[in-house]
């Protein structure tokens, strides 16, 4: 047992007061005359007898008293763990709120979060006005790292809305010990009100040396169903205009109920583009396509929709991409131009392609285009490998064929440049292509069915391509010794593509062969940079623009499509590419828009982290055998015992109370005294 206020115990000498007067008898006796007193002996001994029992009660009662008053001033207490909150010192108090969109889960009071704000002013109330305290939500906002009065904190907690960002509990102790601490004595504590997601509370989970004792309170959700959409992806990177695309959309089923034909619709710019059903079993995952035709140009601003009536903020996922109606296209000459080329990209509409001989390049520009093939250089100067190492690593394609007419040297600086393989001796021996790498996005829909004796291209002389260990590379097209007649190189964010020889017919026979077209078409049109169809708040992801004509002196922003909401994110200028850096300004999912100068120049999209949609709660036990197995000795759980929640996280912060039992007895001793003193004369 211990004591709030131990000095009154002092009090106990008072104990002493009534001994006193029962030792020293004061009344006065008056003498009364009898003519017969030997029946007055016999009365007077019998009521002495009686007199002197009734006196050793009322001290044995009046002692009782006295001690039970000095006990209840004294404040006794039995502790119920070894880190209680003393109530004899000043208390400062930090009570966390989660206040992620896992706490819109209905409970018994309302939501969890209402729940969860009501046990926060519970907690509040069992201190006293000298106590301080202080509010962490989810959001770390400025304004929670003071500490305030209760009054004021229980009108911050009215306050706590929901919130996107989702925390783990290691994030909150540090972030609890790195605020700012008050400088005054007191009993520390932090008090943890959440449902407490397994996927939140990391394996890893360790706590920082702290003065203060933590106390885990969970709140229980009623139904712990959830259906939600987990993830969205495009099966082709590039869009293409009157080109069909199809959206691969993965539901995520976090209930024990099997769901059969639901809806689920895709909206581009406003306007529906699909629709499809799907089923789903219990705790599984389900993947539907989304076929479409891509019939406008530009921007496109899409959201994938389905219902659920119990957490509804993964109920919609938002994309953004761009369907571009050209594809550009450089090429680059050292003699002449080449015919094959000029016949496969100058006569389709659906390219901009442009011949440039390689002593009239415009350096400024290259960043302008999508692709670029070098056909044939026979010099390659040091200033143009410079701006073509920057073309592919902003994300550019690259093609070389290399000249008949010069020493496969001439190559060498740009591929050492570029880090990658390089052009060796030309070998004259004729032989042919008998291998295709249809596992490469080159060649993926190109073919229905290859039979066994398919006529591949005949190689007469080539210059093998000799990779280097280091260097990211794959083949796509291979000759029966076994070398590379067309390699693919990782450059940064782009790609280069090394022909082992050039489209000339007495080299080989691909330029005519039906597989030439497929090949060139898709790595042109692949040559888009592939752009991310959507980012996650809280992630602190880059915003990369690509090939962006904004000057220096002109301000971006990102808008919300379908509010007032603007910002000027930070920027990072690399050449002619813009990475923004947004950190944590978004804070609702929607489709947003790069703008500058009134201009939109890309559309890009936010989700909701899909963390909190996994509705799987530790219980009470789950929680404290969890605590055990880490060994953290400062940290208990406050478990659903039927009491009323305030007089059990009184017991277990701040021991049992016993002076209201005290209070009790010296009342009933007091009561037992006067009704002895009343009716037995």
């Amino acid at each position: 047992m211990n004591f709030v206020n131990p000095g009154f115990l002092y009090g106990l000498f008072a104990v002493s007061v009534p001994i006193i007067i029962h030792l020293f008898n004061f009344r006065r006796f008056r003498k009364i005359y009898f003519t017969n007193v030997s029946f007055i002996r016999e009365l007077k001994l019998q009521t002495q007898k009686q007199s002197k029992l009734r006196h050793l009660i009322i001290l044995l009662l009046r002692i009782i008293s006295v001690i039970a008053i000095v006990m209840a001033f004294a404040q006794p207490y039995i502790p119920v763990s070894e880190n209680r909150v003393t109530p004899a010192q000043r208390n400062i108090v930090s009570i966390y709120i989660d206040n992620s969109f896992s706490m819109e889960a209905a409970s018994e009071s309302g939501s969890l979060l209402d729940e969860a704000r009501e046990k926060a002013r519970e907690i509040a109330g069992i201190y006293s006005t000298s106590d301080i305290f202080r509010l962490i939500t989810n959001d770390f906002e400025g304004r929670h790292e003071r500490f305030v009065s209760r009054e004021e904190f229980i009108n911050l907690v009215d306050e706590v809305s929901a919130s996107p960002v989702s925390r783990s509990v290691p994030e909150i102790i540090a972030r609890q010990n790195s605020l700012r601490e008050e400088t005054r004595q007191g009993s520390k504590v932090l008090y943890v009100l959440s449902p407490f997601q397994k996927s939140l509370l990391v394996k890893d989970f360790t706590q920082e040396d702290t003065a203060a004792s933590v106390f885990f309170i969970p709140v229980e959700a009623l139904n712990q169903d959830n259906l939600y959409i987990d993830s969205c992806w495009f099966e082709s990177p590039v869009h293409q205009l009157e080109q069909n695309a199809e959206l691969k959309v993965r539901i995520r089923n976090s209930s024990s109920v099997n769901l059969e034909r639901l809806p689920i619709k895709l909206q581009l710019n406003d306007k529906q583009k699909a629709l499809a059903s799907f089923d789903v079993r219990p705790e599984q995952s389900a993947v539907v396509s989304m076929p479409f035709t891509e019939s406008e140009p530009g921007i496109r601003n899409g959201i994938v929709e389905i219902n659920d009536n119990a957490i509804t903020f993964d109920d919609r996922f938002f994309i953004s991409y761009n369907v571009s109606s050209l594809t550009s296209v450089l090429c680059v000459n050292g003699e002449r131009e080449n015919v094959f080329l000029n016949s496969l990209f100058g006569k389709d509409s659906s390219f901009l392609f442009h011949n440039v001989s390689q002593g009239n390049i415009d350096y400024s520009g290259l960043s302008g285009w999508q692709a670029i093939i070098l056909n044939e250089m026979t010099s390659i100067p040091t200033g143009f490998i410079q701006e073509i190492v920057k073309f592919t690593e902003n994300g550019g394609s690259l093609l070389v064929l290399p000249s008949q007419h010069v020493s496969p040297a001439v190559y060498q600086p740009l591929c050492d440049a570029l880090q990658t393989g390089y052009f060796g001796p030309i070998d004259t021996s004729d032989m042919r292509i008998n291998q295709i790498n249809l596992e490469h996005p080159v060649f993926a829909n190109v073919f229905d069915e290859i039979p066994e004796n398919i006529d591949l291209p005949i190689v007469f002389k080539h210059f093998p391509i000799i990779t280097q260990v280091r260097s990211r590379h794959e083949s796509l097209l291979r000759l029966m010794n076994g070398e590379s007649f067309i390699s693919e190189f990782k450059v940064g964010k782009g790609r280069l593509f090394l022909f082992a020889c050039p489209f000339e017919p007495s080299f080989s026979n691909f330029p005519k062969h039906a597989i030439f077209v497929p090949t060139l078409y898709k790595i042109a049109i692949s040559s888009t940079v592939e752009e991310k169809l959507f980012y996650i708040i809280g992630h602190d992801d880059v915003v990369h623009v690509s090939n962006s004509n904004v000057s220096n002196d002109e301000v971006i922003h990102i808008k919300d499509m379908n509010s007032d909401f603007d910002f000027i994110p930070g920027h990072r200028r690399t050449g002619a590419s813009i990475d923004l850096y947004p950190h944590d300004q978004v804070q609702f999912a929607g489709n947003y828009a790069v703008v500058s100068n009134s201009q939109t120049i890309k559309g890009i999209a936010f989700n909701y982290n899909r963390a909190e949609s996994e509705m799987d709660f530790y219980t009470s036990d789950e929680l404290t055998e969890f605590i055990k197995s880490k060994g953290l000795k400062d940290i208990h759980v406050i478990k659903d015992t039927g009491k009323p929640f305030e007089k059990s996280l009184a017991e277990l912060t701040q021991g049992i109370r016993l002076w209201r039992w005290f209070i009790l007895l010296a009342l009933l001793c007091l009561l037992a005294e006067s009704l002895l003193l009343r009716f037995r004369k």
